[in-house]
């Protein structure tokens, strides 16, 4: 499984942990955030991570800023992404579960490494379940693709 992993200069460290430890779980990383201290654009990876994935170039991907959430904002602006921030796995588990998220998202300023390994695991073992779920999906995406929403 190939994974798309992005950051800004606030999640470097973690970036590299989380990128080291799904490398030895057997997936392949592609980094397409910074890896410098110096000021970044958070849309940038945001974008870059987000166009990958809706593209086919990566399966899934990661992004990690201060918070999370301005990442995600940038990410969930490319059509077909489904981007969640996640501050613990259970709200992960149940984004891939229900949502059908492609995207994970959470703050190196929020959670630590090893609760971000624990949310990383629970979204990637997660799989979508389908059913009613797959409607609400559906209506996302209806919602994205003509700005309005006929009601079910």
């Amino acid at each position: 499984m190939k994974i798309a992993i992005g950051n800004d200069h606030a999640a470097v460290e973690l970036k590299q942990e989380i990128m080291s430890y799904l490398q030895e779980k057997g997936y392949e990383m592609i980094n397409v955030g910074t890896d410098t201290h110096e000021s970044f654009n958070y849309p940038v990876s945001g974008f870059k991570v987000a166009k990958m994935v809706a593209g086919g170039e990566a399966d899934c991907g990661i992004l990690i800023c201060g918070t999370g959430v301005g990442i995600s904002l940038a990410a969930n602006k490319v059509k077909g992404i489904r981007c969640c921030v996640c501050s613990e796995p259970y709200t992960a588990k149940l984004s891939k579960q229900h949502n059908n998220t492609n995207i994970l998202a959470f703050g190196a300023r929020v959670v630590g490494p090893d609760l971000a390994k624990m949310i990383v695991d629970e979204w990637l073992n997660a799989e979508f379940l389908g059913g009613r779920h797959q409607t609400r999906v559906d209506m996302i995406m209806e919602i994205e693709a003509t700005q309005d929403l006929k009601e079910k």
